[in-house]
């Protein structure tokens, strides 16, 4: 175990997240504090990588020898044209967040969708079979949210998206996975009249800072017996959140998900289990900051 602990020739451990921007990222603070925690001489750093520039700085996570790097927006997808390996989730769901270099061979992971599952379970629904979810949005945060949501045995998935097309394509990609449907925004006011959602879970942007009033769907259709989410977590409560506990709902914000995502790509790299307690506590003070 101490023999893979360490960099190249014995020197610190290298880290980082690729993305433009970069300079919001809260990972460093993040994944610096699990460092110091295990007592792992490293360092994990913001990389500022452009479109047109990718495919150099993937082969520079060997070149250099990186242990890791996270995979942030807008370049998750393209990644996996330059990664040797991706795993069989990240396949499925068109994604790759997580890379490790194994001796100069890349293999791409997806830890959102997992880590989202597990925050939610731990936090919120410890049982989500059986339960009736309504996730909001379909691009590709909700792609690994749902892929990891089907492995769960859920009674029944419905995708709204402002495009049913869209939502439509992803519900019949997935449709030999689990029971999932489709619908527009527009329309879930009926739907939810005729039907039973345990779970509303928003995919969506919608109310991020620095517009923080906006939101996803209407309130008036939460009802106070749903757990509402919002993978959001600047603000920590949403709009969608705030009026949901107005009403009565259990609600469940973003910060979760990513310390778990988190907390899973520091497992891979590193095969010790993550400190989590540090980890929160870090991007906490750095929201704060």
């Amino acid at each position: 175990m101490g023999n893979e602990l360490k960099g190249k020739n014995g020197l610190p451990l290298l880290f980082g997240v690729m993305g433009d921007p970069i300079s919001q990222t809260k990972s460093p603070a993040m994944h610096s504090a699990a460092l110091a925690a295990e007592g792992l001489a490293g360092t994990y750093v913001p990389l500022h990588v452009k479109q047109e520039r990718l495919e150099d700085a993937v082969k520079g996570i060997v070149a250099l020898g990186y242990r890791g790097v996270n995979v942030t927006v807008p370049h998750k997808v393209d990644v996996m044209k330059y990664v040797d390996v991706v795993d069989e989730a990240a396949k499925q769901i068109g994604a790759v967040n997580t890379i490790v270099n194994e001796d100069g061979v890349l293999t791409g992971y997806n830890t959102d969708g997992i880590g989202y599952i597990r925050s939610l379970k731990e936090e919120a629904v410890p049982d989500l079979s059986g339960k009736h979810v309504l996730v909001i949005g379909c691009g590709g945060a909700a792609r690994g949210i749902v892929y990891a949501l089907l492995q769960e045995k859920p009674g029944s998935v419905l995708i709204a998206n402002r495009t049913v097309a869209k939502a439509q394509e992803l519900a019949d990609e997935w449709a030999h996975l689990g029971a999932i449907s489709a619908c527009g925004v527009g329309d879930l006011a009926q739907i939810l009249q005729e039907s039973h959602i345990d779970i509303v879970i928003n995919t969506t942007s919608v109310g991020m800072y620095p517009k923080t009033g906006e939101l996803p769907i209407p309130a008036e259709l939460l009802s106070p017996h749903m757990v509402v989410s919002d993978l959001i977590y600047n603000p920590l409560k949403t709009e969608l959140l705030a009026r949901a506990e107005a009403i009565g709902c259990r609600i469940h914000n973003g910060l979760g998900m990513f310390v778990y995502q988190g907390a899973y790509a520091f497992e891979y790299w590193t095969g010790r289990p993550a400190p989590i307690a540090a980890m929160r506590s870090a991007v906490l003070s750095s929201l704060q900051a």
